[in-house]
């Protein structure tokens, strides 16, 4: 059987203080480093999913990252091919494509540079200033898209 894809849950730290005080605010009108919530339909139930995430703006475009590996909201992402992106009162939505991982290093090295402080212990000792040889190490573990918004919309309701 094949190696199971790389996926560094959240602690009860995260899951039940920071990640929703990030929602919270980020609901509010108020982005963190250009945070978001990001909503997503489930692949199974079709119900709203949401989660906070980091909107990296890259090269003229914007892309999500996940810094903790293969979660929930990355398989729903494929099954979905979109979503939207909350900001306060404000939803764009979007079509996702992922990323393949041989065009992922300049990405994450982005990403890293951006956000180290707050995901560098999920990269696993890679960071901003390491080679693109160790960024392609890593990179099937930690999918990409890219984002194509694709106008305002509704903000969901869980």
């Amino acid at each position: 059987m094949g190696e199971r894809p790389y996926t560094k849950k959240p602690g009860r730290l995260t899951t039940h203080v920071l990640n929703r005080a990030v929602a919270f605010l980020t609901r509010r009108g108020i982005s963190l480093w250009g945070s978001r919530v990001l909503a997503v339909r489930g692949r199974t139930s079709g119900a709203w999913r949401t989660t906070p995430v980091n909107l990296l703006t890259f090269g003229g475009a914007q892309y999500l990252v996940a810094p903790r590996g293969h979660v929930q909201w990355t398989h729903n992402m494929r099954a979905a091919g979109g979503g939207r992106l909350i900001l306060g009162g404000k939803a764009d939505a979007f079509t996702a494509d992922e990323v393949a991982d041989a065009d992922k290093p300049e990405l994450l090295r982005a990403y890293l540079r951006r956000w180290k402080w707050e995901v560098g212990a999920f990269f696993r000792g890679v960071g901003p200033d390491s080679s693109d040889e160790e960024l392609r190490r890593i990179a099937p573990d930690h999918p990409v898209f890219r984002v194509t918004l694709t106008g305002p919309a509704d903000v969901p309701r869980p």
